[in-house]
């Protein structure tokens, strides 16, 4: 294999080191987040990044951590976790606990932590698309050089508000990169069931900006294609629009275990060999980074760490029912006789 240091001179032996102990923690972390939704722990609905690690960690090992944007749809466990929003608050908030980054009121689709740059977690498909460009226009209005990432799932690709935010972005030049998390499914409806052109990537050309499809699915590459973009959007200061490959083992939420009936074993086999995990395991221990022994070491840690994480949340007590109207935009209040 080629020497990375010499393709990439930002990506070190330690960043890969990084990536591989963040990846494996985000995956353990969803195997409990799946623990805890099956044993009726968490309420509403929950979304896991099983198999799409790689994606998130590319990208936001690429932007300024705190000083850049970043919002997303309701699979949004994984983003906060990287941004350095505290594990066990993660958790609390999926099970409805008051240590949670919502106070427990907002669940496994709400997560929010705007100290961190983290701007949610939004259940609404697409819903959330023109606030990251309201972020993007708040951004250029100070005269700041922050970039905003913009993730969203395939199915979102079509929505209405979508191509008026592409529309609005691009008049107003706002430094917004869209980045579409095609995992091949929309629920349970696959890509070219859903879009009368499945080659996402093209969607921002009617608007004039620049746009790609790119591999989510091997951490050094997406490493390499975010920092290309991120860097030029935030040089240029005008949007992108970039479609990532990537796939979702699990299934659509926590509950969604009828997978089948949309795609088949023989299928997921194929996409199992491109586990983004395996993959960056193989590179490690092929070029001499890590021994089997030193991860299979790190491996034992994040499964003890994401199980340690879960205990401690349920340590956290439940929201008072006198917070129910707390942070809430309403005049339904007891004292109104509502």
């Amino acid at each position: 294999m080629s020497n990375l240091t010499e393709e990439f001179p930002s990506i070190s032996s330690n960043d890969l080191k990084q990536y591989l102990r963040e990846m494996l923690f985000i995956r353990r972390f969803e195997e409990q987040c799946n623990i805890a939704y099956r044993a009726g722990l968490a309420g509403g609905y929950m979304h896991t990044y099983i198999g799409m690690e790689a994606l998130a960690s590319g990208w936001i090992n690429s932007i300024r951590k705190g000083y850049d944007y970043v919002i997303t749809a309701y699979r949004d466990h994984a983003h906060a976790l990287l941004l350095g929003t505290d594990a066990v608050a993660v958790m609390a908030e999926i099970i409805g606990r008051k240590g949670g980054t919502a106070g427990g009121k907002g669940g496994s689709m709400h997560i929010y932590d705007p100290e961190n740059g983290f701007y949610g977690g939004w259940g609404i498909v697409g819903g959330h698309v023109p606030l990251g460009a309201g972020l993007a226009y708040a951004a250029r209005y100070r005269n700041e050089d922050r970039v905003v990432l913009n993730f969203m799932g395939d199915g979102a690709a079509n929505q209405g508000v979508v191509y008026e935010t592409l529309n609005m972005a691009s008049l107003y030049d706002l430094p917004c990169i869209f980045i579409v998390e095609n995992n091949e499914f929309a629920m349970g409806t696959r890509l070219e069931y859903h879009a009368a052109d499945p080659e996402l990537w093209k969607r921002g050309q009617p608007y004039n900006m620049k746009c790609e499809r790119v591999d989510g699915m091997d951490v050094i590459q997406m490493r390499k294609d975010a920092q290309r973009i991120i860097d030029w959007v935030r040089e240029n200061q005008k949007p992108y629009w970039v479609e990532v490959m990537t796939y979702r083992y699990a299934g659509h939420g926590a509950a969604d275990n009828d997978r089948q009936l949309y795609r088949t074993k023989e299928e997921e086999e194929v996409a199992w060999a491109r586990d983004p995990i395996a993959r960056l395991r193989k590179y490690l221990i092929e070029n001499n980074i890590m021994s089997e022994e030193a991860i299979e070491a790190v491996e034992a840690e994040t499964e003890a760490e994401a199980l340690a994480v879960l205990e401690k949340a349920k340590e956290s007590p439940f929201p008072d029912t006198d917070e129910v109207y707390d942070n809430i935009y309403t005049d339904m209040t007891p004292e109104k006789g509502h």
